[in-house]
């Protein structure tokens, strides 16, 4: 080879070395251990009834990709076939959904074992009209009465709403087959002086559960959160302002002897750290005022000629506040050994989390120990506790559905002999006391009934038919 070739080889092996370099600047390769970005999800596509296309950004280096879809954007459930679905691309066709339902899903990015985080949420809504759930129209009380072991089904009720042919009026007699007043039986609005007295409000419940075959469940006698004022600033001593309770305990049992089957003597006597409550009537009439109210109660009672008369004690949270329940069954144990009690109410103004069945079950089975009735008294079942939905989501009802479902089921298995009542708390979600109520941390709308605001039964009615299977 002469030297003009050998320089000319030489020259070209330069020239191809330095492209080589040049373009290995330009796209390096990836370093080992270099971390995969995190997909960004786009906008559906071909959306359908029954389907829809989730499109994603490609993100350099990654292998594939996971899908979840959901009806939750906190993707706490997941669309059957659906979770961390993993697929090639930048699309994934989205199947066997149902019309007219909003659906949610996110992107990751995977690379051997490498995973990235989730990507943004997409919203999407299939075309179409949602299909309507066919709730069950049996009435409550006609399949509670066709139990081998039949109980009460009651509703709470105020005294307006009991007009003849209005739509309470119909709902409660086909539904129910007791009744508790909302608040119109307790001392505040029925005491309004030394012997004096508004019993308004108070007969026509009465009298509209007496004439119409309902039962009628007292409530309640003694409540701190219903003093009347002419009572809390009684200026008498405390033996009379005893006196005063005494009288007024005996005026309202013996008034309806014989047409209320059942009183909440005392209400909510605990407090939240399982001591007891700092009422006015702990305070002025010491430790043993619960068993002063039960005794008077019972000898009314009596004297009117009313051996039937169930008393009852009634709280809410003891199912999972234990120090609370354990304090409660001190005084019901109390009042068992001075046979001044017959049950035990639980109000279950629960949520559809919580307590859970296990709790339940721990809390009425020691009334159930004790041989006492067990009436489940202001039941209702809070589905935004934390609001985080601003309507009645089809999961949350659902989840409703199965909390009231195992809530009756838990009722219907007692023994015959502990079987009261179980009571829901309200006719309609829009009347509920829940969204009002200055003692809940709930600045939300809620649902927590059986009906909504138009008196159509919602999936929690049908929860409730289901549990007296």
């Amino acid at each position: 080879m002469n030297n003009t070739k050998i320089l000319g080889v030489a020259i070209f092996m330069a020239f191809a070395l330095l492209l080589s370099c040049s373009k290995d600047e330009d796209n390096p390769s990836p370093e080992p251990g270099v971390v995969l970005a995190t997909p960004f999800a786009s906008n559906a596509s071909n959306i359908g009834n029954t389907s829809f296309d989730a499109n994603w950004v490609l993100v350099p280096e990654a292998e594939s990709y996971l899908i979840d879809v959901s009806t939750s954007n906190s993707f706490s459930t997941f669309i059957t076939g659906y979770n961390a679905l993993e697929k090639s691309g930048s699309t994934a066709e989205i199947t066997g959904l149902s019309p007219g339902i909003t659906y949610f899903y996110r992107v990751r990015a995977k690379k051997g074992t490498e995973i990235t985080n989730n990507s943004n949420v997409i919203t999407v809504t299939t075309t179409g009209v949602a299909p309507e759930e066919s709730e069950d129209p049996t009435f409550l009380k006609v399949k509670a009465n066709a139990l081998e072991n039949p109980f009460f089904v009651g509703v709470a009720v105020k005294s307006n709403q009991l007009t003849e042919g209005s739509a309470y009026d119909v709902v409660l007699k086909n539904e129910f087959s007791s009744i508790t007043a909302e608040y119109e039986m307790k001392m505040n609005p029925i005491s309004t002086g030394s012997g004096s007295y508004n019993w308004d409000a108070a007969d026509k419940i009465v009298n509209y559960g007496n004439d119409n075959g309902i039962n009628v469940h007292g409530h309640a006698l003694v409540w701190h959160n219903a003093v009347p004022d002419w009572l809390s600033n009684f200026s008498g001593t405390d033996a009379e302002f005893a006196l005063e309770v005494k009288k007024y305990i005996t005026d309202v049992v013996t008034r309806y002897a014989g047409k209320v089957s059942s009183w909440d003597v005392v209400n909510e006597a605990v407090d939240d750290n399982g001591n007891m409550r700092n009422t006015i009537f702990l305070q002025k009439m010491g430790p043993d005022y619960i068993k002063d109210c039960y005794q008077w109660a019972r000898d009314a009672a009596i004297a009117a000629g009313d051996t039937d008369l169930l008393l009852f004690y009634n709280d809410y949270a003891t199912s999972t506040n234990i120090p609370k329940q354990d304090k409660m069954f001190n005084i019901v144990d109390d009042l068992k050994t001075s046979n001044l009690i017959d049950g035990v109410g639980f109000q279950m103004h629960n949520t559809y989390l919580s307590p859970t069945k296990e709790q339940i079950e721990t809390d009425i089975n020691r009334a159930v120990a004790l041989g006492l009735k067990v009436h489940i008294s202001e039941l209702d079942i809070q589905v935004n506790q934390n609001n985080d939905i601003t309507y009645l989501t089809a999961e949350r009802a659902l989840a409703q559905k199965e909390k009231y479902k195992e809530i009756v089921k838990i009722y219907n298995a007692l023994p015959e002999a502990n079987k009261y009542a179980l009571t829901v708390w309200g006719f309609k979600d829009n009347e509920s006391w829940i969204p009002y109520s200055t003692d809940l941390n709930h600045p939300g709308n809620d649902w927590p009934l059986l009906y909504n605001d138009k008196f159509e039964i919602k999936s929690a009615h049908t929860g409730f038919l289901e549990g007296l299977e």
